[in-house]
């Protein structure tokens, strides 16, 4: 069975190593260890029998919630993780406040759009040179 809980220091390196996998800009470990350490953060992992699957993590901004990271281990794909650990972390944002989430999403990522878009989300605009390493434009999309 999938669980979804709040990441904590012990899930770093894990996430972090997928972070590099998965992105030519990966976050550190240090970075994540910053973040779930802020009072406006709030980061979640996915597992499965004690197994780490993906994580996620949003800044709470005045109400709003700005989705920083998505990554779900390759082998761990297409089994509705992803739509699963973003609906954890909506849920408990909600419970926090949060009314509205944000995110940027590179525009040639399509299995991305397509989760964003299953979940409610729609672009509401576009975020020139964005990303780097390869140079790309990103999709700004909200969920109110």
């Amino acid at each position: 069975m999938i669980t979804f809980r709040q990441m904590v220091p012990a899930d770093v390196p894990f996430i972090s190593r997928l972070e590099e996998q998965a992105f030519s800009m990966p976050w550190s470990a240090e970075a994540f260890l910053e973040m779930i350490a802020k009072e406006d953060a709030r980061y979640y992992v996915a597992e499965e029998e004690g197994r780490l699957l993906g994580g996620c993590g949003v800044l709470m901004i005045l109400g709003e919630g700005d989705i920083t990271n998505v990554v779900i281990a390759p082998e761990a794909r297409n089994r509705g993780i992803g739509t699963g650990l973003l609906q954890y972390m909506m849920r408990e944002g909600e419970r926090e406040g949060l009314t509205a989430y944000t995110l940027e999403v590179r525009v040639s990522n399509a299995p991305a759009i397509h989760l964003y878009e299953k979940l409610g989300f729609v672009s509401e605009g576009i975020r020139p040179g964005f990303y780097e390493k390869p140079r790309e434009d990103a999709i700004i999309m909200w969920k109110r």
